[in-house]
């Protein structure tokens, strides 16, 4: 049995929990299919990578995830006020509303309605969990390096 550990590059199967500070689950793939994932697509916070550096396959462990490592502080320049008449004249807007805005480069980019004034619409671009302090509890279950070299399997993965 190999020892690899998962670093940048590793595809890595694993079993995942994030919650918020008061114990209540955001998501979570415990009991379902699981997670796989490639180490440094971009597709995982980096802060969250951070922590599963160095784990091995059958490795289970529980962290506390900083905002600075998860999905960074809330930024007041995220809320931006645009006019109303920049919105459809029928669109029901109240606070809490996503709406998905293009971004410079043509990119989906969602913004939550927090104020609605007669004139103006506060619309916060922040990431949803900006400023939260997350847990994240994870059982790795296989890695693999890019050359196919795997690491210990957990039943049927």
């Amino acid at each position: 049995m190999s020892e690899i550990k998962i670093e940048p590059g590793m595809q890595v199967t694993l079993h995942f929990e994030l919650t918020l500070e008061d114990g209540e689950v955001l998501d979570s793939n415990f009991g379902g299919k699981p997670a796989r994932l490639t180490v440094g697509d971009g597709n995982l916070p980096a802060g969250f990578e951070r922590l599963l550096a160095g784990m091995a396959a059958e490795e289970q462990h529980a962290f506390e995830v900083p905002p600075e490592d998860a999905f960074g502080q809330r930024n007041p320049a995220n809320l931006q006020e645009i006019k109303r008449d920049q919105f459809a004249v029928d669109m029901e807007l109240r606070p809490g509303l996503v709406i998905s805005f293009a971004d410079a480069a043509k990119g989906e980019l969602p913004g939550v309605v927090s104020e609605v004034g007669d004139t103006t619409v506060v619309v916060d671009f922040n990431h949803p969990l900006a400023g939260r302090t997350l847990g994240f509890r994870v059982h790795i279950l296989n890695i693999e390096d890019a050359s196919g070299v795997q690491g210990y399997v957990q039943g049927n993965v």
